[in-house]
């Protein structure tokens, strides 16, 4: 009678080589885009046999998916850092402002994310991880904003959820200017939206 060995995989290697063929993947993506970047083309990129990369993701799609999750993981430590902050909501934001900025106006990253706005438009599994994290987001932002450190934390549900969708399109929306107006700078985007931020964070003046 013969027993089989189980072969126990080093956790800390298991997610070395899922960060590999992610940090692939992007590179992959990047070039050529969701549809155009294939399996086969991930592994040379990664080093990796195909074979070798489906023991860590049973499909691209699961590759995205956890490209997705890190970009939560990402964005859930600047919220971190926001709620860390010891002054009040406002400055909290309007001080990492700039940290926004510098990450919506990445192309050489963020192109992925438009790939995958595109993606979602015939992918229903990829609308629906976007669609999770953007619930996610506003969550987060929702969060912060009637804390008792805000001076929106009596502000009107509906209101509030106008403010967080209009601050998240201005910031949303930095990739596309970026793109069609290369020129565009930081330091240019800052001018104007700081003041911006700051009407929105700020309880409105309801007289007539």
């Amino acid at each position: 009678m013969t027993t089989k060995t189980k072969r126990h995989i080093d956790p800390a290697l298991a997610q070395a080589r899922r960060d590999q063929v992610l940090s692939a993947a992007a590179e992959c993506f990047r070039r050529k885009g969701y549809h155009g970047a294939g399996m086969a083309e991930i592994s040379r990129t990664a080093g990796m046999s195909a074979g070798h990369i489906y023991n860590y993701f049973e499909s691209k799609e699961a590759i995205i998916e956890s490209i997705i999750a890190k970009d939560m993981e990402e964005m859930f430590s600047i919220f971190q850092e926001f709620e860390d902050h010891p002054g009040d909501v406002l400055q909290a934001l309007i001080d990492g402002l700039n940290i926004g900025v510098q990450r919506h106006m990445d192309t050489g990253a963020c192109v992925i994310d438009l790939d995958m706005m595109a993606e979602a438009g015939r992918n229903t599994k990829v609308a629906s991880l976007l669609r999770d994290m953007d619930i996610q987001a506003r969550g987060r932002m929702r969060q912060l904003l009637t804390s008792e450190r805000s001076a929106l934390k009596d502000i009107d549900e509906r209101e509030l959820e106008s403010r967080i969708n209009v601050i998240f399109s201005m910031m949303a929306g930095l990739l596309l200017r970026k793109m069609l107006y290369p020129e565009l700078t930081e330091e240019t985007v800052l001018i104007a939206l700081r003041p911006a931020m700051k009407t929105l964070l700020m309880p409105f003046d309801k007289k007539q």
